[in-house]
């Protein structure tokens, strides 16, 4: 059990953030992995809490890690898919729709506010470390988004040793600093990078918040330590295996534990909320576990998401709670710790769970929606209490009771369709709402 609300006030916390990339619900041993040792990530579950119905904003990177910078539904914005070469994406350009042809010539929108900005005016120090995927240009760039510090690369998939896309771009920055550090595996040095900001911030006079959004495991699959991997091309980006796979998300699990031993060293572990989380489902090489179908489908296995979080003090070391949360919340929750002031020009979407896991409020029901919307691919989603409704293709409805089902393998339409129809409007109604929004970019 958590403490009272009231309590998490009293201090406020340093706030870390690890945000692995495409990992599957079933690939930490806190989740039942029995081939891929995570002992620093289950480090986080041991002495804090799994939330096991927690869900990603979406079912691919950038949609979810713009709902996360923002607090609320990028569909809000006009981000519904993530921005790279396979991306449908147009801007508003005097008033009309048109395409936009440059595929790193987007980001998220600048007129909009980001959560670090927002622990920035609470007095926090801040620092980002890893895949942005945001916006390639320098007015898109982390440190003009609200971070004092930032190295990482820029665009989706880098190749993990030599920094570029498949095309040869660049992506990899320190600050708006283009560097050159090939041969150092990527995930070796946003660890190196990530670990020392917690050095060099941990028990000084303001608290920190550190964003730590890996590559890893995403493609390109190359394993730690084999420096000789050959370049990644557009033939070989998907290429690999079990085993790599595993490698990749052992390295992200020692650099989890670096930070944990330098929160340790500087004698501010117990000042400092660590969250561990998934931007999306597994895809081709992970496991999710019960869960069916994977990254980029809004079934279970694309949006259910494994999320830790450990408070040591506040948190009740080994729980676990069922309380379905999503990306966005996780705004709400670090901001609501720092003190600051949950804006109310453009409210949040995210509420703060914390005192909704402890028991000490009533857990009410909300409506969780996704939505893709591509021309090869349309799906919708909506989960309320235990029941979720599946549109795959506007096929057929499809409703599920995941308290029951969380597989998703028997259609309940037929014996419940006032549960069907009050779903489908709800997700109408919030589609209307999302459309409804003024926008600056379609991402799709």
């Amino acid at each position: 059990m958590l403490v009272t609300a009231g309590a998490f006030a009293v201090e406020r916390p340093n706030v870390v953030f690890i945000l692995a990339d495409d990992l599957g619900y079933g690939d930490l041993g806190c989740m039942g992995c029995q081939d891929i040792a995570t002992p620093n990530i289950d480090r986080i579950a041991k002495e804090g809490v799994i939330m096991t119905d927690f869900y990603s904003n979406a079912p691919v990177c950038t949609p979810t890690r713009a709902g996360f910078m923002l607090g609320r539904w990028q569909q809000r914005v006009g981000i519904e898919f993530a921005f790279g070469y396979q991306v449908e994406q147009m801007k508003k350009v005097n008033g009309a729709w048109v395409p936009e042809p440059d595929m790193h010539g987007l980001g998220l929108p600048l007129g909009e506010v980001t959560v670090a900005e927002r622990m920035r005016e609470a007095g926090y120090v801040t620092g980002a470390f890893g895949k942005w995927h945001l916006g390639f240009k320098d007015e898109y760039n982390p440190v003009k988004r609200g971070f004092d510090e930032f190295f990482g690369e820029l665009l989706g998939h880098v190749d993990y040793y030599r920094h570029r896309y498949y095309d040869g771009t660049v992506g990899i920055r320190d600050g708006l600093k283009e560097v050159d550090l090939k041969g150092r595996y990527f995930t070796d040095l946003v660890n190196e990078r990530a670990a020392a900001f917690v050095k060099k911030h941990a028990g000084g006079e303001k608290p920190f918040f550190l964003y730590v959004p890996h590559l890893a495991v995403h493609a390109p699959f190359q394993a730690p330590d084999a420096p000789e991997t050959p370049m990644v091309t557009k033939e070989s980006m998907l290429k690999g295996s079990r085993g790599i796979y595993k490698a990749m998300l052992e390295r992200v699990d020692a650099g989890v534990g670096m930070l944990l031993k330098e929160l340790e060293v500087a004698g501010v572990a117990d000042k400092t909320l660590v969250v561990f989380s998934s931007d999306n489902g597994g895809e081709r090489w992970a496991s999710n576990a019960q869960l069916f179908h994977h990254k980029a489908t809004l079934w279970e296995g694309g949006i259910r998401v494994p999320c830790l979080m450990r408070w040591p003090g506040k948190i009740a070391a080994g729980s676990r709670s069922n309380v379905p949360g999503i990306t966005m919340d996780l705004s709400a929750i670090f901001l609501t710790a720092a003190g600051g002031q949950l804006p109310k020009e453009k409210p949040f979407d995210g509420v703060d769970l914390l005192p909704l896991v402890s028991g000490e409020t009533k857990v009410a029901e909300r409506d969780f929606c996704w939505r893709m919307q591509r021309s090869n691919r349309t799906m919708k989603a909506i989960r309320r209490g235990k029941w979720k409704y599946v549109n795959d293709g506007n096929t057929m409805d499809l409703l599920f009771d995941l308290e029951v089902d969380a597989g998703e393998r028997t259609n309940m339409n037929f014996r419940h369709p006032e549960v069907v129809a009050d779903l489908k409007k709800r997700l109408a109604d919030w589609e209307a709402e999302m459309d409804a929004e003024e926008k600056e970019v379609l991402v799709r």
